[in-house]
C-alpha cells in the first residue's frame, strides 16, 4: 500500500484563509439560552477586573437587556456601541436637566396650569443613566440593551417635561390675558373718570361765567389773549356791556329781538362761536369781541359810537 503523502497548506490557502479573516466583523458575539453571559468583553478598552465580570453576570438583566444580548452583534465593533451609548447618556442627561428646569418655572410661576401633580420622577432615569455612565467597566454585551432601558426613560420624562411646558404655557396665556383685560378695564375706567372730571370742570367753569362778576373776568382774560386788549380797552368793553346787557347772558330784548351779554341781533347769529350760545356766557363773548374787532376795530371804538348813536 502506498501511503498518502499528507499535503502542506499553500501560500495561495493561507491568503484566501487570512483574506476571510480579515472580512470577519470586529466583535462577533453569539448568545445562546444566555450560556455566553460569562465571557465578557468590557467597552473601556481594558479589561473589566474579576469582580466586576462576577458581579455582571450574577445580575438580574433588564428585560430589553437580555433581549438585545440573545442577538448577533456582529455588526456593531465596540467604537460604536460605546458612541451610541454616549449619545444615549447625553440625551438622558439633558431630559434630566430639562425635568428640573420646568419644575422650578412652575414653581416660580405660582400659577395653577390645571394639573394635579406638577413634579416629575425621574428615579428610574437617574438610575439608569447612573449605570450607564460606568462604561468602562460595562460589558459591552451589555451596553446596547442598558442604552435602550436608559432611552426609553428619556423618552417617559421628556414627554412629561412636554405636557407640563404645554399646561405652563398654556397657564401664563390665560394670565397674561387676563391682565391686559384688568389694564384695558382700568384705562377705561380712568379715561371715564377723566371725561367726568372734564365735564365736571367745564360746566363749572360755565357756571363761573354765567354770572356777571365770572363773565367780566372771562372777557378781560380772552380779549387780552386773543386780541391783546389792555385795561384800557377792557375799561372800555365793560361800560358797553354794562349798558347793553349788564353783563347778563339771559338778557333779551323784547321788543328788538338783541340777545345776550353782547345785544346780538338777531341772536342766532352767535352760533357762529358755538352751538351752545343760548346758555353759555363764554360763548357770547366770543362772539361778541369778535364783532367789536370786525366792525370797530376796538372796544373803545364801539363804546364811542354807542355813546353817540345809543347802538354798536
Amino acid at each position: 500500500m502506498h501511503e498518502t503523502p499528507s499535503k502542506t497548506p499553500t501560500r495561495r490557502t493561507l491568503r484566501k484563509t487570512r483574506s476571510s479573516a480579515r472580512r470577519r466583523p470586529t466583535l462577533a458575539v453569539t448568545v445562546a439560552t444566555g450560556a455566553a453571559l460569562g465571557i465578557l468583553v468590557t467597552t473601556g478598552f481594558a479589561a473589566a477586573s474579576p469582580a466586576v465580570a462576577v458581579a455582571a453576570a450574577s445580575t438580574p438583566l433588564a428585560a430589553s437587556t437580555v433581549a438585545i444580548a440573545s442577538s448577533i452583534v456582529g455588526a456593531e465593533t465596540l467604537s460604536d456601541i460605546r458612541t451610541d451609548a454616549q449619545s444615549t447618556l447625553l440625551a438622558a442627561r439633558v431630559a434630566l436637566t430639562e425635568a428640573d428646569a420646568i419644575t422650578a418655572r412652575i414653581e416660580a410661576s405660582g400659577l395653577d396650569i390645571g394639573v394635579d401633580r406638577t413634579t416629575i420622577d425621574t428615579s428610574a432615569l437617574q438610575s439608569s443613566t447612573d449605570q450607564l455612565a460606568n462604561l468602562d467597566v460595562v460589558p459591552a454585551l451589555l451596553v446596547p440593551g442598558m442604552a435602550e432601558d436608559t432611552a426609553t426613560a428619556t423618552q417617559a420624562v421628556a414627554d412629561r417635561v412636554d405636557d407640563l411646558s404645554e399646561h405652563l404655557v398654556a397657564a401664563q396665556a390665560q394670565k397674561a390675558a387676563e391682565e391686559a383685560a384688568a389694564a384695558a378695564a382700568a384705562a377705561a375706567a380712568e379715561a371715564a373718570a377723566e371725561a367726568q372730571r372734564q365735564a365736571e370742570a367745564a360746566a363749572a367753569a360755565i357756571a363761573s361765567a354765567n354770572t356777571p362778576d365770572g363773565a367780566k373776568a372771562l372777557a378781560a382774560q380772552m380779549a387780552s389773549a386773543s386780541f391783546g386788549w389792555g385795561s384800557d380797552q377792557f375799561s372800555c368793553l365793560a361800560s358797553l356791556w354794562q349798558k347793553e346787557s349788564s353783563w347778563n347772558y339771559q338778557a333779551y330784548n323784547a321788543s328788538s329781538g338783541a340777545t345776550g351779554i353782547p345785544q346780538a341781533l338777531p341772536g342766532s347769529k352767535m352760533a357762529s362761536a358755538g352751538t351752545d350760545w343760548q346758555t353759555n356766557a363764554a360763548t357770547q363773548i366770543a362772539w361778541g369781541l369778535g364783532y367789536i374787532s370786525s366792525v370797530y376795530g376796538t372796544p373803545c371804538s364801539a363804546w364811542g359810537h354807542s355813546q353817540s348813536t345809543n347802538w354798536y
